[in-house]
């Protein structure tokens, strides 16, 4: 006779417990399974709340699902859920990824008194007039002048950046930090970025290398390019 099939496997850790769900398995089956093994290995009343990630694989949790489980896994049974990881996410969810993670290629000079936004990252082939507005919820990339504003990572995202081909911005945004014109070099510099320095706590100007090292977007940005 074969031994019955393990629905859920955990592994220890140094942060705690990894557990495994089988993602063929009804979620009925797989809960019922998780009870008997954290009731099996509760910890005592004097030991620390044990930390515990969960691995659905190729499962998503339905309305409810997520509650289930934390009745389970909870500190009255010795337990705290860490993370909830699958593979697979809603419709929704992967449009809205796409549409933030898409870059959008804008030629056009935006004017005094202009406005352009978008969703995403933006490469601007124009120039960014005094008065005029980019924002973006990603990066912002201006192959030409920036003498207007410019606001990146807008939903709050300080890991973005703006780069333009000249830069002498009347003002600069990145999340919720803003730089203004005095911190910049009173004629402009060429091919340089704006970016967040946490140790400053404020918005920098530097050199294009330095994204190699801040900033894992521009990877992913250059990929993109070359990929259309």
């Amino acid at each position: 006779m074969q031994d019955k099939k393990q629905l859920i496997t955990i592994k220890g850790t140094r942060e705690g417990l990894t557990l495994f769900i089988d993602e063929t398995c009804s979620f009925s089956e797989a809960i019922k399974e998780l009870h008997e093994k954290i009731k099996k290995n509760k910890p005592k009343k004097e030991d620390p709340i044990v930390s515990v990630k969960i691995k659905l694989g190729n499962r998503y949790l339905q309305d409810g699902q997520d509650r289930q489980l934390s009745e389970i896994i909870n500190e009255v049974n010795g337990f705290q859920i860490d993370s909830i990881e699958s593979e697979v996410i809603r419709k929704e969810d992967a449009l809205k990824w796409k549409e933030d993670s898409e870059i959008k290629v804008i030629n056009r000079i935006v004017r005094s008194g202009q406005e352009l936004e978008v969703k995403g990252d933006l490469l601007l082939i124009g120039d960014v007039n005094p008065g005029g507005k980019v924002i973006s919820t990603g990066n912002i990339y201006i192959m030409g002048s920036l003498f207007g504003i410019a606001h990146a990572g807008v939903e709050g995202d300080r890991n973005s950046c703006i780069v333009a081909s000249y830069m002498k911005p009347s003002q600069l945004r990145i999340a919720d930090y803003i730089s203004r014109a005095p911190d910049y070099e009173s004629e402009g510099v060429y091919m340089e970025c704006g970016l967040v320095d946490e140790e400053q706590d404020k918005i920098i100007i530097d050199r294009l290398q330095i994204l190699l090292h801040k900033s894992k977007e521009l990877g992913r940005f250059e990929r993109r390019v070359q990929n259309g």
